[in-house]
């Protein structure tokens, strides 16, 4: 199996003459921010134990005019980092009306060993599911990369136990995420009555399309582990969550022969990428309820995108050759 993961977008588009110019222009300012932010934080007292990473849509390489700025301090020992450095990049990167999101989850630090040895049970809450998924699936090393990247391998050796067979996805690895999308869809309704349904549309909007392919751009490595060994699994998956989200997905469509399906998939998301650039209808759908969601052409061109989408991701993991029966076998049970 290919490992080329990293451009596998680009390499789509140029293999159908479709581009993704929202996916492209996205990721081109995801790497200028990033720069600005790194030179920003060079004067910060380091703690040479610890990696700062951003997350969210800067882990995805989408970042857009409304983007908060989701950040996570990992550190190797069960200690804090100094709180110089808390400090220092709390002011760097939380500032300009993009702090992280209100749930605590971000702009914060944790350990590693909370990541990996509080797998499941009960000390494994919410907080800490979100932020060992999100670390594989979606998030971008900007300070200390070496750390950052023991850090990822430890949560990845912890996923991949003793229990892994050849030609056999790990389970261990595909629960957790499968449990992290069904927390995502459940937590959308608390949220909606926590907060009497304020922000319902841009959720919506989000769950149908980014948080989607976010779980997809899991799901899909995964489940690939049942062409390989066990001792190719462990490279396969580091080289594909080094990529972004939309590259994973588009080499999982390249590899199982369904580039038709992900053109479509990934032209629709790349569309979703342009309706949030747009800050007019960004603030149209974010102050959309649940009763007048049906009146705004903006959240219905999301509703139509997401599910074109769905159904680009249906047909890869029910209809290939490569996917439909693995996905039958461990995708449900």
């Amino acid at each position: 199996m290919s490992n080329q993961v990293n451009g596998a977008l680009f390499q789509l588009a140029q293999r159908s003459g479709v581009e993704f110019p929202c996916l492209a222009r996205a990721r081109e300012e995801t790497l200028e921010q990033l720069r600005v932010k790194q030179a920003q934080l060079t004067d910060i007292a380091a703690d040479q134990q610890a990696a700062l990473c951003l997350m969210g849509s800067w882990g995805r390489r989408e970042v857009s005019r409304g983007s908060d700025h989701d950040w996570l301090i990992l550190v190797q020992n069960d200690g804090p980092p100094s709180s110089r450095f808390l400090d220092g990049v709390a002011q760097v990167v939380g500032t300009d009306g993009h702090e992280p999101g209100a749930q605590g989850i971000f702009g914060t630090w944790t350990a590693a060993s909370k990541l990996v040895g509080q797998i499941g049970l009960d000390r494994d809450d919410n907080s800490n599911l979100t932020r060992r998924v999100l670390l594989m699936l979606e998030s971008l090393p900007v300070l200390h990369p070496q750390v950052y990247d023991e850090v990822q391998a430890s949560v990845l050796d912890g996923y991949l136990d003793r229990s892994i067979k050849d030609y056999r996805p790990p389970r261990f690895f595909l629960n957790d995420i499968v449990r992290y999308w069904r927390t995502i869809c459940v937590d959308f309704v608390g949220k909606e009555r926590k907060r009497h349904g304020e922000g319902w549309g841009l959720r919506n909007a989000k769950l149908r399309n980014s948080r989607k392919l976010l779980f997809a751009s899991g799901l899909l490595p995964v489940l690939l582990c049942s062409s390989l060994r066990i001792d190719e699994m462990r490279p396969f998956l580091t080289e594909q969550f080094e990529a972004c989200a939309t590259d994973r997905l588009a080499h999982a469509f390249t590899s199982c022969g369904a580039e038709d399906a992900g053109v479509r998939a990934l032209g629709a998301y790349d569309r979703f990428l342009g309706l949030l650039d747009d800050l007019s209808l960004r603030v149209e759908l974010e102050g959309l309820r649940r009763e007048n969601a049906s009146d705004s052409p903006a959240f219905i061109e999301a509703r139509h995108l997401g599910d074109t989408l769905q159904a680009g991701l249906l047909a890869l993991l029910f209809e290939t050759k490569k996917l439909r029966t693995v996905t039958r076998r461990y995708g449900i049970f």
